[in-house]
């Protein structure tokens, strides 16, 4: 344990300068201003709706960009940080030949990344609730204060989290198979694209592709439309495409363990 978080505090120096750790705490907070700025000057426009309208607007505006295309490509853009610096260095053999476990070294690798992740929809949490309660303070017509939610919001981001493990093993994999940002990149993109389409084709077995996953996962969390008075929000974690999502994150996890393992004797 001692070896792990001497690796993780290792990774967290390498990487404190880099755009991969910005980025996971600049994006929440450029994304949510923005939005901030956009009802701010447009509140004449929803005063008329009830406090859950307004959570459910500002909030699902954010979602609907993360979890379709920021999310999975923010990963991708993460989980290559990770590994760029021994790759640009060649320094795999001499990270390996430290007096430590290979498996605390890969493993703090893998989940300072999966830090990353996790601090970034954190943060979305912290400043969508900061930002839409600021609203209200300065608009009081914009009835943010009317409705808490909180607990469903940390609810929907820590389902989103999970939802994106699948995707992070993946792309960490990939990171550690190609030297170059392009290859990485390319698959992910292209994974993303695809997983959007199936995501809002609303293909039944779309839970089996895991660049589909955080876009599944919100529509499953979304709240039911209809005509009537909008029900609460209930939010279902077990559901398909976070099995896949856990599944495909163990499996990957392990495969790239053992191809570390052939990196750190060439």
């Amino acid at each position: 344990m001692k070896g792990f978080i001497l690796s993780f505090r290792s990774e967290f120096y390498k990487t404190r300068k880099t755009a991969g750790f910005w980025s996971a705490v600049i994006l929440p907070l450029l994304l949510c201003l923005l939005l901030f700025i956009g009802f701010y000057h447009n509140a004449d426009k929803l005063v008329s709706n009830p406090g859950m309208v307004l959570w459910l607007r500002f909030s699902g505006a954010i979602l609907g960009v993360m979890g379709s295309l920021l999310l999975p490509m923010l990963i991708v853009f993460i989980a290559y940080s990770v590994n760029s610096i021994e790759h640009k260095a060649d320094t795999w053999k001499t990270l390996f030949s430290l007096p430590l476990s290979k498996l605390s070294v890969y493993a703090a690798k893998y989940f300072y990344a999966l830090f990353l992740v996790f601090l970034c929809l954190a943060l979305f949490v912290v400043f969508t609730i900061i930002f839409g309660n600021f609203l209200g303070i300065l608009n009081p017509g914009l009835r943010f204060r009317d409705y808490n939610m909180n607990s469903i919001l940390l609810q929907i981001y820590f389902k989103l989290f999970l939802s994106s493990l699948g995707i992070l093993s993946i792309q960490f994999l990939l990171s550690l198979l190609f030297r170059d940002f392009l290859k990485p990149m390319g698959i992910g993109f292209v994974g993303t694209i695809t997983g959007v389409i199936l995501a809002t084709s609303r293909w039944q077995y779309a839970y089996w592709f895991p660049y589909s996953h955080p876009m599944v996962a919100l529509t499953a969390a979304s709240p039911p439309r209809g005509k009537g008075p909008m029900q609460p929000m209930n939010i279902d974690f077990f559901t398909n495409e976070i099995y896949v999502s856990l599944a495909i994150a163990v499996v990957v996890f392990t495969a790239g363990y053992f191809i570390v393992l052939k990196k750190s004797v060439k």
